[in-house]
């Protein structure tokens, strides 16, 4: 080839390679561009989605350092007071053994399954109990803001139960207790005991006067209890330093509020059986009366105390839950600690009447001895005669037994004189029979059961911290109801909500502090949560079955549990369970009233409880209360319907933490249905890509509107593409 020719080639070869760079830099140049404008949904995951599972991005919601802290939150939450001093009484109340069979049945109708329910979307959505509710339909948001309500109601006097506790915990360490004996007044010419605690008795004279020092209406509210304001403030202090960091300042906790109880029912159960009665107790608590099994009233008390056994409504054990990784077995969670429940209430039951047999005992003892004396005074006096008495009793050392043999005689013999002898039946059966329940067995009949224990200041302090922290457990689900929420949809900071929530309670809760408070405990207790928690289970039940659709919430349970759920908790959420709260609402609004709104009143001439009815203002603050508590369910209903907020603006949004800061994350949830279905974030559902997952956002997008199946959209749109699997790309 000519020179030349060379040269030619060679210029040109060099134009190719500069028109060839000049191409890659505009193209590389135009690719910058448009990765400007577009969304790497990938990128945006790693920075500030909520995290899924495997995934190595460091900003994770707080989660559970252990399956074994979640179980004992849950158990803790679940396992209160009411389990102790509840729960007994019904079964006392009741039928004895034969309550619970319908206990037993209720708590598989709907205690597990509505327990299960809750536990699921909590684990499934990964928010409290608020964004639960948003998410699902924008328009039963309500639902989670009553919840809310509702457990600040509870909080506000649950904690003052707590405060008497550490009261009477702080005065066991002493002996003999001081409520073992009524104490002595002196005057100037003699000393007598107190007479409100002679007409009484020492442990009921120490919990109204030396404790409550009670007034005797709601009305006169008698100023401050200093003692109780204390101890209300240290209750408050306790769950303060306990929730400030969520989860894992209370999770440790757990390990100790949450077991401690165990170890000292088991120890007073060992104990108890080795008193003197206790079987009797035991026997009296189990033996059935299966007539009474089939009254309505037996099954509608059963349902509440199911209701409220496991915290359903209260926006705890969702809280507790969202804290799980997607795959957690929730419905093994759900069985677990609902039989942990029951079985702490039987243990609880056997513990409180092996006691309450051995008190029934010494005090039938004191009654035969007394009634032994007036026998032998009357026969002294020729008022009886020695025939009647069978020539084996020797009323030096007579037994209950025998004592009822002669008294059977007597009566016989003497029937028409024998009201004026002035004997009484000391039957061991009449002492049990008196139903005793909530504060009245533990600061009274339980005390008094005490003082007769050998070491009765150990006991004390054991039964006492037991209180304690069975009240703490159920006060950590109860706060955690209300900050979870909060944090997650208002992007708050855990730590100065949690310190102002307490604060705020504590001052508010000053009201259960005064001489009148225990009034107001009652009455905050008796219509602050039953009617509004109903309520708001009914709806949750409604939002997940009929908005949200039980057929895509049982493919979310397969995909979350890797199985199929048994199709009886189809049946349970879909036909029966709304149906069990339905009957249980009307029941529970009929009881309500059919019984007179009022408190028993401690009078202090009679050293008697009086019945007073309610005063008008009274009857305002009960009336406010419940409709305070339902209130947020259609204002926030409205709100959406009338759309007067703005939706599109991500109002539903989820909480990345790192490095104790508080990163906001928007999430519209409308969209594809098989976001939700397989259990995946809209984020992650396969899309049509070209080597990676580009969306285009959506300009001028309308104000979002709730979709038929009452969730958000996502708010993005693919460019110009149909919805098709990547494989037909």
């Amino acid at each position: 080839m000519p020179k030349n020719s060379k040269v030619v080639k060679r210029e040109l070869d060099d134009e190719v390679i500069e028109s060839v760079k000049d191409l890659l830099s505009n193209e590389d140049s135009s690719e910058d561009a448009f990765k400007k404008s577009e969304l790497m949904v990938h990128d945006q995951e790693e920075k500030d989605v909520d995290v899924e599972e495997g995934s190595d991005v460091e900003d994770e919601r707080p989660a559970w350092n252990s399956k074994l802290q979640y179980i004992l939150a849950q158990v803790g939450f679940s396992v209160g007071l009411g389990n102790v001093w509840r729960f007994p009484y019904l079964c006392q109340k009741n039928g004895g053994g034969a309550y619970l069979v319908p206990y037993l049945i209720l708590l598989l109708i709907i205690g597990i399954p509505l327990f299960f329910l809750e536990l699921a979307v909590g684990q499934r959505i990964r928010r409290g109990s608020i964004g639960v509710w948003n998410y699902i339909s924008p328009k039963l948001g309500g639902i989670g803001f009553a919840s809310c309500v509702v457990c600040f109601f509870v909080a506000l006097y649950y904690n003052v139960i707590i405060g008497w506790s550490l009261f009477y915990f702080s005065q066991s360490f002493q002996h003999p207790l001081p409520w073992d004996q009524c104490p002595l007044v002196k005057n100037a010419s003699h000393t007598f005991v107190e007479p409100e605690c002679e007409k009484s008795s020492a442990t009921t004279y120490y919990w109204y006067r030396e404790a409550l020092n009670i007034s005797s209406s709601l009305s006169e509210s008698g100023g401050l209890n200093w003692k109780m304001t204390i101890c209300l403030l240290a209750a408050w202090v306790m769950v303060c330093l306990a929730m400030i960091k969520g989860i894992q300042s209370s999770g440790k906790i757990m390990y100790f509020s949450s077991l401690f109880p165990y170890v000292v029912l088991l120890c007073f159960l060992i104990r108890g059986l080795l008193l003197n009665g206790s079987v009797d107790g035991i026997r009296h608590m189990f033996t059935p009366k299966l007539e009474i099994m089939l009254e309505p009233k037996v099954w509608r008390e059963a349902a509440t105390q199911v209701f409220f056994a496991l915290g359903l409504g209260f926006g705890g054990v969702i809280a507790f839950s969202s804290y799980n990784k997607r795959d957690n077995n929730c419905h093994f969670d759900a069985v677990l600690v609902s039989f942990i429940n029951f079985f702490t209430s039987v243990l609880a039951t056997l513990v409180v009447f092996a006691v309450l047999g051995f008190k029934a005992n010494i005090i039938n003892e004191k009654c035969v001895t007394q009634n032994s004396e007036k026998i032998l005074k009357l026969l002294k006096m020729g008022n009886l005669s020695q025939d009647m008495i069978p020539h084996h009793i020797n009323f030096s050392s007579i037994t209950a037994e025998d004592y009822n043999l002669v008294y059977d005689i007597i009566q016989k013999v003497k029937e028409e004189q024998f009201d004026s002898l002035g004997l009484k039946s000391c039957q061991i059966e009449d002492e049990l029979d008196k139903a005793v329940q909530g504060t009245g067995l533990a600061f009274i009949a339980f005390t008094e059961a005490m003082t007769h224990f050998p070491a009765s200041p150990f006991w004390s302090v054991m039964f006492f911290l037991m209180l304690v922290n069975l009240g703490l457990g159920s006060m950590f689900g109860t706060i955690e109801g209300i900050i979870t929420p909060i944090v997650d949809t208002f992007k708050v900071r855990k730590e100065i909500l949690t310190v102002i929530c307490c604060l705020v309670a504590f001052f508010i809760g000053l009201i259960f502090v005064q001489r009148s408070g225990n009034y107001f405990v009652t009455m905050f207790d008796d219509y602050s949560a039953t009617l509004p928690l109903l309520i708001v289970v009914i709806l949750e039940n409604i939002a997940v079955i009929r908005i949200y659709g039980i057929d895509k919430f049982m493919e979310d349970l397969k995909d979350m549990l890797g199985f199929s759920p048994s199709q009886y908790y189809y049946y349970m959420w879909k036909y029966v369970s709304p149906f069990v709260l339905l009957c249980l609402l009307v029941a529970s609004i009929v009881q309500m009233g059919l019984s007179p709104p009022g408190y028993n009143a401690w009078i202090e001439d009679t050293a008697m409880e009086e019945f007073h009815s309610y005063p008008t203002w009274g009857m305002i603050v009960c009336i406010s209360l419940m409709v305070l508590a339902i209130l947020p369910v259609p204002i926030v209903f409205m709100v959406r319907r009338c759309n007067l907020i703005d939706d599109s603006s991500g109002s539903l949004a989820s909480v990345s933490y790192k490095r104790g800061r508080i990163i906001k994350e928007p999430v519209n949830l409308e969209g594809d249905n098989t976001s939700l279905i397989h259990g995946k974030s809209p984020s992650e559902v396969p899309s049509p890509n070209f080597g990676k997952n580009i969306y285009r956002k959506q300009t001028g997008s309308p104000t979002l509107d709730t979709a038929p199946n009452g969730r958000y959209g996502i708010g993005y749109l693919m460019a110009d593409m149909p919805d098709m699997p990547e494989s037909d790309l």
